[in-house]
């Protein structure tokens, strides 16, 4: 694929509900042959959102609660469990054919999984946070030890465990990126978000991801200082370029509706 385009849309805040209906229409063209492969970068209002594997105790306070706070909840058709978005925190969206990913035709959904965090880790890195993954908990990390002692298990039953020794030290690690993601026919919707200068008082609120150890951050808490948004999405369209081989292509949003 040396040389094909990866469109890239910025959208702003865009509500939950309408982002997934976008994404839905795209896949649906993508799958079709109708358009590239395409990321969305945009944010979201306050929402706390429902994976496939989400458990009501994640919750704790009752959905009304959220809702009395400001903070929309709803359904997603995405893996993994509870997940908090809001304005500052960046939300990837790439629509990508997974055709080929794997061996033969497969779409190898481990191996996309492993891509979106090397992404993050990249665009982390590049901003000043050096990041990591452990094998057992979902997302990525800061540097320091998991919270959940290396040889114990995991929310889904993994052993947790280190991938990277020489950044598993020191104190616990900190919760700065999430995946959660829905393949339908080769095609990949949802993807990732990172904390860039996102309020992290509503992850106090719930169990995330379904890791009651997770003590999350963002790079405006790790660096002390707001960051540019916008610089951290272009560091994001690079990491994707890069790792997919492609040629990046700057798409405005009023062609989404062409």
């Amino acid at each position: 694929m040396e040389g094909a385009s990866l469109r890239s849309c910025r959208l702003g805040i865009v509500p939950y509900a309408e982002a997934s209906a976008l994404q839905q229409r795209l896949a649906e063209a993508r799958r079709a042959g109708e358009l590239p492969d395409t990321i969305l970068l945009l944010e979201h209002p306050p929402v706390l959102t429902k994976g496939r594997r989400a458990d009501p105790r994640e919750l704790g306070m009752g959905e009304e609660w959220y809702r009395a706070q400001g903070i929309e909840v709803a359904d997603s058709d995405r893996g993994g469990r509870v997940t908090y978005h809001g304005p500052g925190q960046l939300v990837a969206y790439p629509i990508v054919d997974l055709t080929g990913l794997g061996p033969g035709s497969a779409a190898d959904v481990r191996a996309w999984v492993a891509m979106l965090e090397r992404v993050m880790i990249a665009a982390l890195e590049r901003s000043g946070v050096p990041a990591q993954v452990f094998t057992g908990l979902t997302g990525v990390w800061t540097a320091g030890r998991p919270p959940i002692p290396e040889g114990a298990r995991g929310p889904e039953g993994a052993v947790v465990a280190a991938t990277d020794p020489a950044r598993a030290v020191g104190a616990e690690a900190r919760k700065i990126g999430s995946i959660g993601i829905h393949v339908s026919h080769g095609i990949s919707t949802h993807g990732l978000a990172v904390n860039v200068n996102n309020d992290l008082q509503p992850f106090e609120w719930v169990v995330p991801c379904g890791i009651e150890a997770a003590r999350m951050t963002s790079v405006a808490a790790e660096l002390g200082a707001l960051q540019d948004l916008d610089r951290f999405a272009g560091e994001v369209e690079t990491a994707f370029a890069s790792e997919l081989a492609r040629r990046l292509e700057p798409l405005e949003p009023a062609a989404l509706g062409a």
